[in-house]
């Protein structure tokens, strides 16, 4: 078995992740450079991988000066700074595993379709959800016909409140400055599975969303601009309170003060000091209600795909967390929710309810994404091998087409109107990928 060599290019959170995997897959992976602007960081990696001092670089455009120097690049930066890592390793002939989404714009994203198939390299983008065993089995039953033809499908993604308020007013995904529409951000996972299970390319879409909650109007009166700034009347009831909201954290958990405080990639508790500072500098110290966040709190998307099969997305902020997914076929029908690692299906001729478990794997962040995490690393290295047979990966091509539906998906709620998705390539200047 060939080991194929590895750089990492933003050794945060994901890129940390996915070199945790691969450092447990020896005979697959060695991880041989690393590129991260945070010097604690950066001397974590070079530390444990064993990578050579001269490997270890600031940034991006250093590690890609040189030459080739190993089969995979994986490009975990912020999303505005896919882009141009991206085309350049593509240059240099690296096959890629690029995280979501593949970049905030439509060009961009075919760009990078478009100089991967030119090249002839791999790239591999990072929709974990496909690796789950939870939605590797709702696609097998699919793949079976146990309920015949699809017709339409409904999925919903509960970001969770707590998850939301980091994420997506607080956090890096907070504006459309620097990071692609919330849709594309948080929910392209699911655009995909969609497209995935219902195997067929989406034609036209509408959506309706919009910024309701975590804005200026329903900041409680007399609520400090940062939550560490003077006394709060609603402290003790805020959910969002920042002093309680990062402390004493289950060990889960401990993402959330990494984070704040600026240091990711051993993923342990840091230093309540550490914690305190980054709450004192940075957004994840600002009131919900007081910060800088334009990206919608809640939306919903609905689709058409070829041959007339409908879907619908729904994302929100306002709940505990935990995908659901529920499709209609002319045989039966399945219902799933991803906390109970469990699917139900009902099936016409025997008019019988009947279970299908799932393995007991932690369906979040924390916890790897339900095993996606593990599952995309592990079959990574059959992809850029050269001999897959599994039925998950979906070369760049595909993962642009999921990520157009969001774009138009997007337009569409702006305009009010339904995109053709024909159309709105054309309208980017996307003729074929």
């Amino acid at each position: 078995m060939k080991q194929l060599s590895v750089i990492i290019i933003g050794a945060g959170i994901r890129g940390g992740s996915y070199a945790r995997l691969m450092k447990q897959m020896p005979d697959k992976y060695r991880i041989v450079g690393v590129a991260e602007p945070h010097p604690t960081d950066r001397a974590y990696f070079r530390d444990e991988y064993d990578i050579p001092a001269e490997n270890c670089f600031e940034s991006w455009e250093q590690i890609l000066d040189r030459p080739k120097m190993a089969d995979i690049a994986v490009i975990a930066t912020v999303d505005d700074m896919h882009y141009a890592p991206a085309m350049k390793a593509i240059s240099l002939g690296y096959d890629l595993l690029l995280e979501k989404p593949v970049s905030i714009t439509a060009q961009e994203c075919a760009d990078i379709a478009i100089a991967a198939k030119n090249k002839g390299v791999r790239v591999l983008v990072c929709h974990v959800l496909r690796y789950t065993n939870f939605y590797g089995t709702i696609k097998k039953l699919l793949m079976d016909g146990v309920i015949g033809e699809v017709v339409s499908a409904e999925l919903t993604e509960p970001i969770g409140h707590t998850h939301f308020a980091h994420s997506y007013v607080r956090g890096n995904w907070h504006s459309l400055k620097n990071s692609a529409p919330m849709l594309l951000a948080k929910s392209c996972h699911d655009l995909d599975i969609a497209q995935w299970l219902l195997d067929k390319p989406c034609v036209r879409v509408h959506s309706f969303g919009s910024l309701t909650h975590f804005c200026e109007k329903n900041a409680p009166a007399g609520a400090p601009h940062r939550c560490v700034d003077g006394d709060c009347p609603v402290r003790e009831t805020c959910p969002y309170d920042c002093l309680r909201f990062y402390a004493n954290l289950p060990a889960g958990n401990v993402w959330r003060n990494t984070v704040a405080s600026g240091i990711t990639a051993n993923r342990t508790n840091p230093p309540w000091e550490d914690i305190l500072e980054g709450l004192r500098t940075k957004n994840y110290g600002q009131c919900v209600y007081h910060s800088d966040n334009d990206v919608v709190d809640h939306q919903v998307v609905s689709m058409e795909f070829e041959g007339g099969v409908t879907a619908t997305l729904t994302v929100n902020a306002f709940n505990r967390g935990g995908r659901y997914i529920r499709i209609y076929g002319t045989k039966g029908e399945l219902y799933a929710f991803a906390i109970d690692h469990e699917i139900t299906l009902f099936t016409f001729d025997t008019e019988k309810i009947t279970k299908v478990s799932t393995e007991q794997v932690d369906q979040s962040i924390t916890g790897g994404h339900g095993g996606g995490d593990y599952g995309i690393i592990s079959e990574m290295y059959a992809y850029f091998s050269g001999n897959y047979t599994g039925f998950r990966a979906a070369d760049i091509q595909v993962s642009v087409q999921n990520h157009l539906i969001g774009f138009a998906a997007e337009q569409a709620r702006l305009t009010g109107t339904v995109v053709e998705i024909k159309d709105y390539m054309r309208s980017c200047g996307i003729e074929a990928l």
